[in-house]
């Protein structure tokens, strides 16, 4: 079945071929994190290297290389492999290594020059966290000091690509559309007012089950974290109707109680996935015909007055709003519930806060760089 970036393919090739860098904006359904990574496999300029894909979280780099290695027939570990926090499945024959962003940042203080790499992709780029910020730049510093053959691409589907097509040495931009469904979207009528969890939580049980009604298929839910997850999963649980599975998904379940959700239902059941943004980019969930957006994000955020970092609650972006809607138009056409109005639609951001402009990164940073230097100074 060939995608909608299939046909631009041969010009992503050229293009890393002559150029150092490249920025490719490819909407949600295109094929950028999966057809892109395995054409690029048998580009010249690879010359007996290694690609690494950089991912922003783990779930995804295990989802992401699986289906790879099916596509080559080939287990985990082979031409396909990946690395992350206390699990590696690499092997000599890997030539396409996907990764999390802080293994890319300690490698390079481990071998600065990335010598057994040829290429470094950065996907999902505009979540903009500090690792992929710092990595980005680390590479680009390679890139003129060391290696001018190491080549860079930089891959999202909802990012200022010209702005970072300018950080790139005003690096060529190829823009994909993506293979979406319509997704119908609903408002509150008037804002809640309340930021608190327990003012908002309540009202999101009624959108659920009219996603369930307006949609035959599954219905995705987002909300900010592990502990509004578990108190809406006793609530729907308590009067739970025939024929309906609830499964939580975030990063702190196992593998297996992750694949629960990730997968249809043993029995056959609908199901309600309860998830943080874990679920906003690089997963394709199979089944879902509807979401219901809190609107909130929980984010670590700096204070001040304290010297300590505290998890905030705060609202989510347009950019990411974007995202979250077209899981519903993935496989089919879709309904999107947004707890909130079209005015406040109005005023959300464009775009997520960089992480790297906090206080709390810059210092992150800063004692990154200064560990780097004893390290080579020793």
């Amino acid at each position: 079945m060939e995608l909608p970036i299939t046909p631009l393919l041969p010009e992503i090739l050229k293009v890393l071929s002559q150029q150092p860098g490249l920025v490719l904006q490819a909407e949600p359904g295109a094929g950028k994190s999966t057809a892109v990574p395995l054409a690029l496999l048998n580009a010249e300029f690879l010359t007996g290297k290694k690609v690494i894909m950089l991912e922003p979280r783990r779930l995804a780099v295990r989802s992401i290389a699986r289906y790879l290695a099916h596509q080559l027939g080939e287990q985990v570990g082979q031409t396909i492999g990946y690395q992350i926090r206390n699990e590696c499945r690499v092997s000599a024959k890997t030539r396409l290594e996907i990764v999390t962003e802080g293994i890319l940042t300690r490698r390079l203080q481990a071998d600065p020059e990335l010598s057994d790499v040829a290429l470094v992709i950065f996907d999902e780029f505009h979540e903009r966290s500090i690792h992929a910020d710092l990595a980005l730049t680390l590479c680009l510093d390679v890139q003129s000091a060391l290696r001018p053959d190491l080549k860079i691409l930089v891959m999202s589907a909802t990012m200022d690509s010209e702005q970072v097509s300018c950080f790139l040495n005003q690096a060529s931009v190829i823009k994909s559309e993506g293979r979406t469904y319509p997704v119908e979207t609903y408002y509150l009528p008037q804002p809640i007012k309340s930021g608190h969890p327990r003012d908002w939580l309540v009202r999101l049980k009624p959108l659920i089950y009219q996603a369930l009604k307006t949609s035959e298929q599954d219905v995705l839910v987002f909300l900010p974290g592990q502990s509004e997850i578990k108190r809406l999963q006793e609530v729907l649980q308590s009067n739970l109707e025939p024929g309906l599975a609830i499964c939580p998904l975030y990063a702190q379940l196992s593998a297996e109680q992750q694949e629960i959700a990730l997968v249809p239902d043993l029995g056959g059941r609908r199901k309600v996935i309860l998830t943080t943004n874990i679920a906003e980019t690089s997963l394709t969930l199979e089944g879902i015909g509807a979401v219901v957006d809190s609107g909130w994000v929980r984010k670590a955020v700096y204070d001040v007055s304290s010297g300590m970092t505290r998890l905030v609650l705060q609202r989510i972006s347009k950019a990411s709003a974007e995202q979250r809607k077209g899981r519903a138009g993935r496989l089919m056409p879709g309904v999107c519930y947004r707890l909130w109005s079209e005015s406040q639609q109005d005023q959300m951001a464009e775009f997520d806060l960089e992480e790297i402009v906090q206080p709390i990164c810059q210092a992150y940073v800063w004692s990154w760089l200064y560990g780097g230097l004893k390290h080579r100074m020793n």
